[in-house]
């Protein structure tokens, strides 16, 4: 076996090349993933998580200080 082929012969995510003489490709999302995940949340506005509707069901008293808190890094 060489190193060259890959084991799978069918690839996991699909390149797409641009059109043009550009040496540039589209990486296709890789089968049964999530292409457009949620977005993430923003430290300029407190960092708190939206809510969902059941996420109110499942919070302990915690919850609200650690939504707001900041690494020590920012």
């Amino acid at each position: 076996m060489s190193g060259d082929v890959p084991a799978n012969p069918e690839p996991r995510q699909a390149v797409v090349k641009a059109s043009g003489r550009a040496r540039r490709a589209r990486l296709m999302p890789a089968p049964d993933t999530d292409p457009d995940p949620r977005p993430p949340v923003l430290r300029e506005e407190g960092g708190v998580a939206p809510e969902s509707g059941n996420a109110k069901a499942a919070r302990s008293e915690n919850d609200d200080r650690l939504r707001q808190d900041r690494p020590p890094h920012w």
